[in-house]
């Protein structure tokens, strides 16, 4: 006995092809957005940590996560995570004040607004300070 074939299934020919495409399209629109890498920015570009570089961070774009590389000589220098109020005054605290003396720091940004400044004398007042927001 034979049986007799036809189109008469749910899904033939075309139909396979159709719901293939149907659901690799839904595939493509509801999978997550790849995470962007965080960057890496050397503070000063080419120069460094150095005087003046206070303006370095205008019109950049930082996201939590990246990273800030402050490469300076560790001999005249350092960096000092400080407060707002210690970066508009260029008065580090004594006490409290996180310094970084290895002459290559990197720091990895949180959300928010964060402040540097150089320790040494008249440093800061030179612009050897450096605000920079994270979003």
């Amino acid at each position: 006995m034979m049986m007799a074939r036809g189109r008469g299934g749910a899904i033939g020919g075309g139909g396979v092809i159709a719901l293939v495409l149907l659901v690799g399209l839904f595939v493509a629109t509801s999978a997550p957005p790849v995470a962007e890498a965080a960057a890496s920015y050397m503070v000063g570009d080419y120069g460094g940590w150095k005087f003046n570089v206070d303006r370095w961070a205008k019109g950049r774009t930082f996201r939590a996560g990246d990273v800030l590389v402050f490469s300076y000589n560790r001999a005249v220098h350092d960096v000092a995570v400080v407060n707002a109020a210690a970066y508009r005054s260029c008065a580090v605290p004594n006490k409290g004040a996180r310094v970084l003396r290895s002459g290559r720091d990197k720091v990895r940004l949180g959300r928010g607004t964060h402040y540097f400044a150089c320790t040494v004398r008249g440093h800061c007042q030179a612009g050897m300070k450096l605000a920079v927001r994270a979003v």
